[in-house]
């Protein structure tokens, strides 16, 4: 490695200006909106890897990559560029952008209270810029600050806020993870939050799929002043900087800048069965149709069930696409009888093909594998069952393949939807040969690329099979622009306490990420089956998740199921139905994640950036901007500590009996019934009657939960989202919107009210439920609470 230091300006353009660095690189610079700005490094003038699966603003990136020169969906603001000695400064409308000599770059932004420009971020004075000389390792050093707070990077383990730490992107199977200190995990999300308080927010999203690894403020030396480090073993060098007055706004920045999220079908967001113990069993189908069964016998309400590869399994080798027919005789039986309950099947399929696979010898003549390095023969690696070789998704041949088999063995069978597992590509020659759409690329460039082709691929697949709906698919592994296909969630983890509470800053942290449509495996998949406090609590909590699957592989060969502890299946029944009547708040949710970024899952500072209650939270969270969720995450707990952020409206317990000011910490006693929820004052919040689906049609009663604001608290708005909860087209035609506005004057409390859309809900009236005793005025008449609202 060799640090860089001298530069010169090699040509201003319209979008920017070109660095000649060390006579020999190119340091590019580009500027893509008033507040976003690019920086790229080519070694030698050029890309390692000229192509991005990642950045989409306008829509979805070609299957072989967009371009990295590619501008479009960006609109290229004007600037000013000035030289001054061995200076050079870039200005926009809010950002100022300086060169310095040794090569580092210092971010300032312009505060619009005294239109004075603030620093907000710099490079470290010396080497803050390095390459390798004989290969293509990259590194760039910044300054870290006192005060400073950093988030991101995806699912990782430990507290949200990253100070002090050293994190690694080496995708894995981390199976029965540490949720407090293993690293690295399944997903590749390179992406930084650093939030300063007073001078705002900037993000920094790296470019690259290569193995690299962040340094926060673990990393000293004695020679440079705090710093901070990001390194890269190979690929890009090419960085996203983007600032804004708020960490929202950058979260919401990298959302757009990285694709958004897939608008999933409605009973996507049900609870979702799923267990390692039923598909393992050599009765398994006969163990799937009596949960079926049971789920009727419990008057339990869920819509999927997640088939784990037990299906594909002869014995103990999983064979993706193969099925076992011993332990599943009548596959037709089987689907069909779910759909006749209206609960949808999602199969596990994994990209790695076992050399004794009955297709093996097929799909290697084929060329359809990556290719080791020395031999071009297929790579071998190891599975948990056995060696195996990857299919190569940059291959069109491969993707082909893939959609056929999925074709023939899944969807033609009555399976529509696609659980993508195991795909991590834990390839360690990297330079095993990917196709690359007709340009070879080594693997160690792309590898948690492969887990998002192969999840794009089934994504197609689903719909080429069922076009006029919405497809609904789930994958472990992940890289920035996964997002667009599928909900993922964090992966397999250990029974236990720990793992419950620390699984809550690795949700938030996924979600600062860009992630919005997520879970975790409820009850813990890995180790000891939960006692039944554990479960009972892990529900508790999962029900406030996009994704709520109770899912395990318990040491004992037992499952996870709603009804293993008949002492508590009471309360487990209450939370999941408690769940079915939240889903029309959750999917209004999910349409403000697809269509305004809204984050799901919010840290409590997210929305109160100002309060040290809501700093200094980590096992509560905002679902949405209006419930405040604080579970009992503690053994043997018979009270919580609940953290309420000071603002204006205020807080009502989900009850509505008693309204509590901000800005204080609660002490709220427990039993196994209590469910710590909190509803901002102002909230207007939609709800399902008793339902076991969450389908549309049968969403046939709504009530409004009205919270009132304290007395003279600015109004506020509420949304509520409906549609068929599955046609493809829904947003840009049949949907209807409801909007709400909630005040209150002294001791009256007035609603308006506006419905727009040409779809009609199964629900013809709207049941009015108010928070407290004042006279309820909507849309300027007084109401009574016993009179419903109705609809023609």
């Amino acid at each position: 490695m060799k640090a860089l230091k001298n530069w010169s300006l090699a040509e201003q353009t319209e979008t920017g200006l070109a660095l000649l660095v060390e006579d020999q690189h190119a340091l590019v610079i580009r500027v893509l909106e008033h507040a976003l700005i690019r920086v790229s490094l080519l070694k030698d003038g050029v890309h390692r890897l000229d192509r991005t699966w990642a950045i989409a603003p306008n829509g979805d990136v070609p299957w072989e990559g967009r371009s990295r020169e590619d501008l479009s969906g960006f609109t290229c603001p004007g600037f000013s560029l000035t030289q001054e000695n061995n200076r050079l400064q870039l200005t926009t409308d809010c950002l100022r952008l300086t060169v310095e000599t040794p090569l580092a770059l210092v971010w300032e932004y312009r505060d619009t209270a005294n239109a004075e420009w603030q620093e907000i971020a710099r490079d470290r004075p010396q080497d803050a810029y390095m390459l390798g000389r004989r290969d293509h390792r990259k590194s760039h050093f910044m300054r870290r600050f006192d005060g400073e707070r950093y988030y991101g990077l995806g699912e990782k383990t430990g507290s949200l806020e990253r100070s002090g730490r050293r994190f690694e992107m080496r995708n894995l199977d981390a199976m029965g993870y540490d949720a407090r200190t293993t690293d690295p995990l399944y997903k590749h999300i390179p992406f930084t939050i650093t939030d300063r308080g007073p001078l705002g927010a900037y993000g920094l999203y790296y470019d690259t799929l290569a193995h690299c690894w962040f340094d926060l403020g673990n990393e000293k030396d004695n020679y440079h002043p705090p710093f901070r480090a990001f390194r890269a073993s190979d690929g890009e060098l090419d960085y996203y900087f983007s600032w804004a007055p708020s960490v929202l706004e950058i979260v919401k920045r990298h959302h757009w800048l990285t694709g958004g999220t897939a608008f999933m079908p409605r009973w996507g967001l049900g609870y979702s069965g799923s267990t390692m113990a039923y598909t393992d069993s050599e009765n398994a189908q006969e163990r799937l149709e009596g949960f079926m069964a049971k789920l009727a016998e419990e008057d339990m309400p869920c819509d999927s069930f997640q088939m784990s590869s037990g299906y594909t399994a002869i014995k103990g080798k999983r064979y993706v696409f193969h099925w076992n027919t011993d332990r599943f005789p009548n596959v037709r039986a089987l689907t069909n009888a779910y759909a006749d309950a209206d609960i949808n099947l999602i199969a596990n399929i994994k990209p790695v093909l076992l050399d004794d696979h009955p297709l093996y010898e097929e799909v290697e003549t084929a060329g359809l594998f990556i290719k080791d390095s020395e031999t071009g023969a297929p790579e071998q690696s190891p599975f948990w069952d056995g060696n195996g070789s990857h299919l190569d998704f940059t291959n069109p041949e491969a993707i082909v393949w893939w959609q056929n088999n999925l074709k023939e063995k899944l969807f033609d069978k009555g399976i529509s939807s696609t659980w993508n597992d195991n795909n991590e590509y834990e390839v360690w020659d990297d330079e095993a040969v990917c196709t690359g759409f007709g340009k070879e690329i080594p693997v160690g460039l792309i590898r948690p690329l492969h887990s998002q082709l192969m999840t794009r691929a089934s994504y197609d697949a689903q719909v080429a099979d069922q076009p006029v709906k919405r497809p609904y698919l789930i994958s472990r592994c992940a890289a920035p622009g996964t997002q667009r296909y599928a909900q993922t969630w964090t992966g397999d983890n250990y029974t236990s306490w720990d793992t419950l509470r620390w699984n809550i800053p690795m949700g938030l942290g996924l979600s600062l990420s860009g992630f919005y449509n997520i879970g975790h495996d409820v009850g813990g998949f890995a180790g000891p089956k939960p006692e039944p406090e554990l479960f009972l609590r892990w529900v508790q909590n999962g029900i406030f998740h996009p994704r709520f699957t109770i899912h395990s592989w318990n040491d004992d060969g037992t499952a996870n199921e709603a009804w293993m502890y008949p002492e508590i299946t009471p309360l487990i029944r209450k939370a999941l139905k408690f769940r079915a009547q939240l889903i029309p708040y959750l999917y209004t949710l999910l349409y403000r994640a697809v269509t305004d970024g809204e984050p799901i899952l919010r840290p409590l500072w997210l929305d109160f950036p100002e309060d040290q209650l809501a700093q200094a939270s980590e096992f509560e969270f905002l679902f949405g901007t209006d419930l405040l969720v604080a579970t009992v995450i503690e053994k043997g707990a018979e009270s919580r500590s609940v953290p309420l952020p000071a603002c204006p409206e205020g807080w009502w317990d989900f009850a509505g009996t008693t309204w509590y000011p901000g800005g204080q910490m609660l002490d709220v006693p427990v039993t196994q019934d209590t469910i710590p929820l909190f509803v901002r004052g102002g909230t207007v919040l939609p709800t399902a009657g008793p339902n076991t689906r969450s389908t549309a049609p049968t969403d046939k009663t709504r009530t409004w939960r009205i919270y009132p604001q304290n007395p003279d608290a600015p109004a506020r708005e509420s949304r509520a989202y409906d549609d068929d909860g599955v046609s493809a087209n829904a947003l840009a035609s049949d949907h209807c919107l409801t909007r709400m506005t909630l005040s209150r004057h002294s001791a009256t409390v007035m609603l308006n009210w506006h419905m727009s859309g040409t779809y009609k809900p199964a629900y013809d009236q709207v049941d009015l439920w108010l928070a407290g005793s004042s006279p309820l005025v909507v849309n300027g008449a007084p109401t009574s609470t016993e009179t419903p609202l109705f609809f023609v």
